[in-house]
């Protein structure tokens, strides 16, 4: 026998038994008569004690280093009560090693477990970093979290049914990964970015209600909470309404914190997108930040400062405030590095007045701009923001989207370097009622979601004479600022669905080339359906206290989109490359 316990799961229950255990040298200690190791595996961690009672173990224990992989026979016995580790699951025991047998001897390892590693060593060496216990209970986090979601999604009736991995290209917001056919020279594959059309196939097949905890596949910029291949917990369903969809994934959010960290999120308030970007500056708000964003464009419309009356005056323009309580500590030189960092998202500059006498009027205050405001504007700023003595206030004065954007970004930064940001709460919420479309790069329309998503309350002619005026029948699941999931009600009208690419600029021979088997299949007796797709990377990273998702994720990418331990991606062979008719020209990237 290998193994007859984890030495993780060991307890005073067990004191008496003989146990085997397999696993690795956490630490070794040798006290001259006496040799104890932590050994571990992947429940956790249990201290072993080599006695001269049983030379032959000593002996061979001698030659122990870390990260051994060893096999230990021996008696669970109770720790005398001033040795008890109470840091420790396993604690009160330890174990007495009768036999001690070694599987394999480790090298001088390239990592320190003691963490002074840098992410590239991590990642270089990952099968030793998955050994730290830290590591190992994220991804056991991250089974639990998936094993919840299967049993919640099979007792809601949902079937779990696997769509392609190898597809055809869809504009979903990024670029696709290609995978080339040997069969059908110069054709290509593209890996999912999500299985949005498969999933809606399988509504109009009559599977009504669909899950699937599945793979997709993204060629974009990426940063710490994003990598190019990522999971989602994908769902869809048939005759629900929005608000059926979002309380059901709401139960199954409230079980899953209660099952993984004991936590009751309590409600979910529902805001929608327009009140989201006013108060907070972002279409994922963390409302554990208590600032909010307030618009002064009324008050200060007719000042002598073109600053804050440019954009008062403009209907594309904002002109709004945030009230920062006692935040009248804040020094020169932190103001200074504010104005540097709101200038990251586009702001010129950043307006600022310190509050030391409200009562005093313009005489109790302090700021750069206090002589373009009079008597009555200050007050009324006063009154408007509810300020107190000891507060400042910063203003973002530019087009709508630049200074929304711009305070969005310093509310959040402002929460935390003043420590507002109260980091142990919990803060869901639903924002729902997105624009349809968003203007892109070159001026025309975009989906701000995909071009699947169904306007709420437009006709296709109503839609095609006014799109920028539509709001889509969208909704985004948000905790702590991130989002953790989002989804929407789908079009299932063929008219609807044609709109809609026509807005997008795509034309009726892209259509078919694209996407006729979707609207083939619309024409025969689609249902209404809507759906939604969490970030189960996101959802174990929240879970986990953990802000890189790269750590809940056993094998993952760099920043630029490789792995370092496989060295992937690589050269192919040249033979394969002939066999797929492919010539791969060299760039000054690739040279």
């Amino acid at each position: 026998m290998m193994r007859s316990h984890y030495c993780g799961s060991l307890n005073r229950s067990h004191v008496g038994q003989e146990v085997t255990l397999s696993g690795w040298v956490h630490r070794r200690r040798d006290l001259g008569g006496l040799i104890f190791i932590d050994m571990r595996d992947r429940e956790g961690i249990v201290q072993v004690c080599f006695d001269p009672k049983y030379q032959q173990a000593l002996t061979a224990a001698a030659a122990l280093r870390n990260e051994f992989c060893i096999r230990i026979e021996g008696e669970v016995i109770a720790r005398p009560e001033n040795q008890i580790n109470k840091n420790m699951a396993t604690g009160e025991v330890e174990v007495l090693a009768k036999a001690l047998f070694v599987y394999n001897a480790a090298e001088v390892l390239p990592l320190d477990f003691n963490q002074n590693n840098t992410e590239e060593q991590r990642l270089k060496y990952r099968y030793l970093d998955l050994r730290r216990p830290e590591m190992a209970q994220r991804l056991k986090t991250r089974a639990k979290i998936t094993a919840f979601v299967r049993r919640f999604m099979d007792g809601e009736g949902f079937l779990d049914i696997e769509t392609p991995m190898l597809t055809k290209a869809t504009p979903e917001g990024a670029r696709d990964y290609l995978v080339p056919s040997r069969v059908h020279k110069g054709k290509f594959y593209a890996l999912p970015q999500s299985p949005q059309l498969f999933k809606q196939l399988l509504m109009m097949s009559g599977f009504d209600r669909y899950y699937q905890i599945v793979k997709c596949f993204r060629d974009e910029d990426l940063r710490a909470d994003r990598q190019p291949e990522f999971t989602q917990i994908d769902v869809e369903t048939s005759f629900l309404t929005a608000p059926e969809v979002r309380e059901i994934m709401e139960r199954m959010i409230h079980g899953l914190w209660q099952e993984i960290i004991g936590v009751d999120l309590g409600a979910f308030p529902v805001m929608t997108w327009q009140e989201a970007m006013s108060r907070f500056g972002s279409d994922k708000p963390d409302l554990r930040n208590p600032l909010e964003i307030v618009d002064v464009a009324d008050i200060v419309k007719d000042v002598d400062f073109k600053v804050f009356s440019g954009p008062a005056q403009d209907e594309n323009g904002r002109v709004a405030v945030i009230r920062v309580p006692g935040g009248a500590t804040v020094t020169r030189k932190q103001i200074d590095e504010y104005t540097q960092f709101v200038g990251i998202y586009g702001a010129k500059g950043l307006a600022w007045l310190k509050i030391n006498d409200i009562n005093a009027g313009l005489e109790g205050v302090q700021s750069p701009i206090a002589k373009f405001l009079s008597e009555e504007k200050i007050k009324a700023i006063f009154d408007r923001t509810s300020a107190q003595n000891g507060d400042i206030l910063f203003f973002g004065a530019d087009k709508w989207s630049v200074a929304t954007d711009a305070l969005g970004a310093l509310r959040l930064k402002l929460g935390k370097d003043l420590g507002l940001t109260r980091s142990e709460q919990w803060k869901p919420l639903w924002v729902i009622d997105f624009p349809m479309f968003e203007r892109d790069e070159e001026g025309g329309l975009a989906a701000m979601h995909h071009p699947f998503t169904s306007p709420r309350d437009f006709t296709p002619q109503q839609l095609e004479a006014n799109p920028t005026e539509a709001v889509a029948n969208a909704y985004d699941m948000v905790i702590n600022g991130y989002e953790v999931g989002g989804g929407s009600v789908r079009i299932f009208d063929p008219k609807m669905q044609q709109t809609v690419f026509r807005i997008l600029g795509i034309d009726e021979q892209q259509q078919r080339e694209k996407f006729g088997f979707l609207l083939d299949a619309l024409k025969f007796g689609t249902p209404p359906h809507a759906g939604l797709a969490f970030g189960l990377d996101r959802l174990t990273m929240l879970l986990t206290g953990t802000e890189n998702i790269r750590d809940v994720i056993a094998f993952p990418k760099t920043t630029a989109a490789a792995c370092l331990m496989t060295e992937a991606p690589s050269f192919a062979n040249p033979q394969a490359l002939a066999e797929l008719a492919i010539d791969v020209v060299k760039t000054d990237k690739s040279a």
